[in-house]
């Protein structure tokens, strides 16, 4: 199946997973949300100044993918790594977390990159981004930390501890690749910098949507019930979680099973006030990841356009 229909068709499927799971919350949640709804006026400045702080978090993540693929002897413009990350993320709306990988793989191949640094780079980035994660929670909120329980430090040590290996553990995993497939595979060129590179750009990433986060609740509450470290970690721990549960197209009800409580645990919001933030943040998030990439398959510029990517010397 050509990579535009099966992206269109991925569309509908994130327009009708998205409507049904409001209208399930809303259904749920109707009597306490509208009353506590006729009472808000939206600022629609500060949520507006939300929206830009997201898509300058968007830039960093893009930034740091774009310098992952750079560090595997690539070339890669910011502008078609824009364009890849953009339509390539709708693929997280799909169950199994491992479309948004692939479809981030297939268009970076179409641009020129090579299979390898198109699927390495992706996988790095998203197991450094876990780890990043990890360290933004347990940095921003010991109250967060308790509330996920036991598990969560022995995450933070393996995967860690994954993302620190990744430029040694990758040559193994090629030549097993080589080995299965019978294909000759280059081998990986990723320095231990670039796990560096990702790390840092992932947390400031994290921090920022955390910001935008806090934002949005002083967009539609008036005020912040708390710092700017209580929001960061909320939200980048029932993200985190959404991200984990492999099931949940987008982390769709994991993120607000954990949202919810974690708000009411740190005393930022609780009752029909909580559950208006996490559906709000919930809408206003899929609209700003997924409008970009919708778009431009709708202009029919979701393919990239093939260059020569290689690079011969250093410099990016």
């Amino acid at each position: 199946m050509p990579a535009k229909t099966w992206l269109r068709r991925l569309s509908i499927v994130l327009a009708v997973v998205v409507i049904a799971f409001y209208a399930r919350e809303v259904a749920r949640q109707w009597d306490g949300v509208r009353a506590l709804g006729a009472s808000i006026t939206i600022e629609w400045t500060t949520l507006l100044f939300s929206g830009v702080v997201v898509f300058v978090s968007y830039a960093v993540l893009i930034e740091t993918w774009r310098r992952t693929v750079v560090a595997w002897g690539e070339r890669l413009s910011w502008r078609e790594a824009a364009r890849i990350w953009f339509v390539s993320n709708l693929g997280k709306y799909v169950p199994g977390k491992v479309w948004q990988i692939g479809a981030m793989g297939v268009l970076a191949q179409q641009a020129g990159v090579s299979p390898v640094a198109a699927v390495g780079s992706s996988l790095v980035v998203n197991l450094v981004n876990i780890v990043a994660a990890c360290l933004v929670v347990l940095v921003a909120g010991s109250q967060v930390v308790a509330l996920a329980g036991r598990w969560f430090v022995p995450l933070v040590v393996v995967a860690s501890l994954g993302a620190l290996a990744t430029p040694w553990l990758l040559p193994w995993v090629l030549a097993a690749a080589r080995r299965l497939t019978g294909r000759e595979l280059p081998d990986p060129k990723v320095p231990p910098s670039a796990i560096i590179v990702a790390l840092v750009g992932c947390t400031i990433g994290w921090v920022l949507y955390g910001i935008a986060f806090r934002l949005l609740a002083v967009s539609l509450f008036g005020h912040a019930a708390g710092n700017s470290a209580s929001y960061i970690a909320v939200f980048t721990f029932s993200y985190l979680i959404g991200y984990l549960v492999l099931f949940a197209p987008g982390g769709l009800g994991a993120r607000e099973s954990v949202l919810q409580p974690a708000l009411t645990v740190l005393g930022l919001e609780a009752g029909a006030a909580a559950v208006l933030l996490v559906l709000a943040s919930r809408l206003w998030l899929t609209v700003l990841e997924a409008l970009p990439g919708l778009l431009l398959i709708a202009l029919g510029r979701a393919r990239p356009t093939p260059t020569n990517n290689r690079r011969d010397g250093p410099n990016s």
